[in-house]
């Protein structure tokens, strides 16, 4: 006989399991299906791990520089076994904590790989028992993994995934990162602080290709100062493994050249976790590996929803999260949920230095046919960031000229992957550039920096 539940969600990734809580303290009965780990890839081998790992590599260069700041510190170090222990640890410490909080929440969490049947969902076990769930609505939020591309498909020791750049058994001398989007320059900025020779290949012609231009050129500039090599327009062409090293062979403007390093790390995309789920057979729509939804997370069939990444881009945690949280609030008729507006989403690169977006870039501004105020304000005439030793950075603003809407904010530096929620907050709340005008600002701050960046647009910067 089958289980009877409000709802099903299927994956505990970000998406899924805020989605299994919100439910549940909306009075859903509600069951979470688990195929591996609570939390998902991004707690367990994505942003929380990285960050951890981000967090070490951050330390060690200042701890390098400890002069600058009158201070000394003889003898630097890392040890690369603890940096990874302390990673694994922090990923592990918070899926404990998401599995007390479902099970605070009584949300009932069942293990194994789940399938669309018979009307409802057919869970797999480990040991291969079934289990047959019904509910009248079911939320697919089984993410996505790294894309495999030819000729730099991982396997594990030689060539990368993200996974095997989270637990290296050894520092490599020499680093491939192929693909600079925020995954690729995450890695890239981790290896090189800790002192790998590493080099970034893009097949695109800038770094940070998702990114506005300007912060993207900014971006490589300060990435080069730092050690990275950088090669855009790059295409990779063949790849020879030897015992311990490879040999990429890869193209640039159609001249061939060819690059010896320990290992390659592919950081080229993500492809949704479709795959087992009996979309086809439940006549639920798919397109390039991803489900189609619409501002609802609805799918093509009533009573099944799909939310995060397996849903499309963006992908990230924030957008799975806030996507659960709307999807059940518009099945149970509570709350006021609204569409989600991929607009309004930051972005964040968690590189040295870091980088953050949201909202259109200068050139996608300027096609839309508006006619645009734009403000710049750099971190090196700030008090804050001078006091810091991290006057890299700068803050950009884009504005209607006519109705002074905030069209879009991108900046690098230090911290601004924390700043960025100040114009993200004002974007949601409609703020003109009146209302950020005359906001009072604390001082010293970094976030003085946002406020300048708003008056520089209008001519009315003070400082600089």
């Amino acid at each position: 006989m089958a289980k009877s539940f409000d709802l099903i969600v299927v994956g505990g990734g970000p998406g899924g399991y805020v989605a299994a809580i919100r439910a549940a303290q909306l009075g859903m009965r509600t069951a979470l299906v688990e195929r591996e780990h609570l939390g998902g890839i991004c707690l367990n081998w994505g942003c929380i791990p990285t960050k951890a790992l981000l967090r070490s590599a951050e330390v060690y260069t200042q701890m390098q520089h400890a002069s600058a700041y009158g201070l000394a510190a003889d003898g630097v170090r890392f040890d690369l076994a603890q940096v990874v222990a302390r990673s694994r640890a922090v990923a592990e410490q918070l899926s404990s904590g998401v599995r007390h909080l479902l099970r605070k929440n009584r949300v009932e969490v069942i293990e194994g790989q789940g399938r669309l049947a018979g009307g409802g969902l057919q869970v797999e076990a480990r040991d291969g028992a079934l289990t047959q769930l019904q509910s009248e609505h079911i939320i697919l939020a089984t993410g996505a993994r790294a894309r495999a591309v030819a000729p730099i498909e991982p396997d594990g020791r030689l060539v990368w995934s993200y996974k095997e750049a989270l637990i290296p058994p050894a520092m490599p001398k020499s680093l491939l990162v192929v693909g600079s989007g925020a995954i690729g320059i995450e890695f890239a900025s981790f290896y090189r602080a800790l002192g790998v020779e590493v080099t970034v290949i893009e097949m695109l012609d800038r770094v940070l290709p998702a990114e506005d231009e300007e912060i993207s050129e900014f971006a490589r500039k300060a990435f080069t100062r730092r050690g990275l090599r950088l090669i855009t327009g790059a295409t990779v062409t063949g790849l020879a493994k030897g015992d311990d090293d490879v040999t990429v062979t890869f193209e640039v403007g159609g001249q061939p050249s060819t690059l010896r390093v320990d290992r390659v790390l592919s950081a080229v995309g993500i492809v949704g976790n479709v795959e087992g789920l009996g979309l086809e057979q439940a006549g639920v729509r798919v397109e390039k590996s991803h489900i189609v939804t619409d501002e609802w997370c609805r799918t093509s069939q009533p009573g099944i929803y799909a939310i995060g990444d397996v849903a499309g881009p963006p992908w990230l945690a924030h957008k799975a999260s806030h996507e659960g949280i709307l999807c059940v609030e518009k099945i149970a008729g509570a709350g006021h949920p609204q569409p989600l507006d991929p607009r309004r989403i930051p972005g964040c690169t968690y590189s040295q230095p870091q980088v953050a977006s949201v909202g259109l870039s200068e050139r996608e501004a300027r096609e839309s046919g508006r006619e645009i105020k734009v403000g710049r304000f750099p971190f090196h005439a700030n008090g804050k960031a001078i006091a810091l030793g991290e006057p890299e950075g700068l803050v950009k603003t884009i504005f209607d000229a006519g109705t002074g809407q905030l069209l879009g904010a991108h900046m690098i530096g230090a911290e601004v992957t924390e700043l960025i929620q100040g114009y993200v907050l004002g974007m949601n709340l409609e703020t003109t550039e009146a209302e950020f005008s005359h906001t009072v600002f604390a001082h010293p701050t970094l976030s003085e920096t946002l406020h300048e960046a708003v008056l520089a647009a209008y001519g009315g910067a003070i400082h600089v």
